[in-house]
């Protein structure tokens, strides 16, 4: 969204929109890293976050042990270097403190987090929005 997408920019920020009208929300501190690259500085960063209104949230032990154990899942079924840690550590962030996550990466995130309803704003229809995998 802060990158000025021109393919995907204008449905995330609708996207966020809805989610930010339907509660709370909020971001995990690699997100908020993940962020930062997209301005001049860390506090224009923050201001932007802050006027999207997006939360931070810290990542708790529970956290780092379900991504572990995905990146585990996710090892042994042959998964090569493509996926970083981080990427775990988002979705397990989302499955624990969060009710669904808001990513265009909807195919990785229901396979190692089947439980996370995810919301994909590059999606058409009605898969958009399901947590089964579709």
């Amino acid at each position: 969204m802060f990158g000025a997408d021109p393919e995907h920019g204008v449905r995330s920020r609708l996207a966020l929109e809805a989610a930010i009208t339907a509660g709370a929300v909020i971001a995990c501190p690699i997100v908020w890293a993940e962020v930062v690259p997209f301005f001049a500085s860390v506090a224009a960063a923050t201001s932007a976050m802050a006027d999207a209104e997006v939360g931070f949230a810290p990542l708790e032990r529970e956290v780092a042990l379900l991504a572990g154990a995905a990146w585990g899942a996710y090892r042994r079924a042959g998964g090569a270097r493509e996926r970083l840690t981080a990427d775990f550590l988002i979705g397990a962030h989302a499955t624990a403190a969060a009710d669904r996550l808001l990513t265009r990466d909807r195919g990785f995130y229901r396979r190692y987090f089947p439980a996370l309803v995810v919301i994909d704003p590059a999606a058409a229809g009605p898969a958009a929005g399901r947590g089964d995998g579709a």
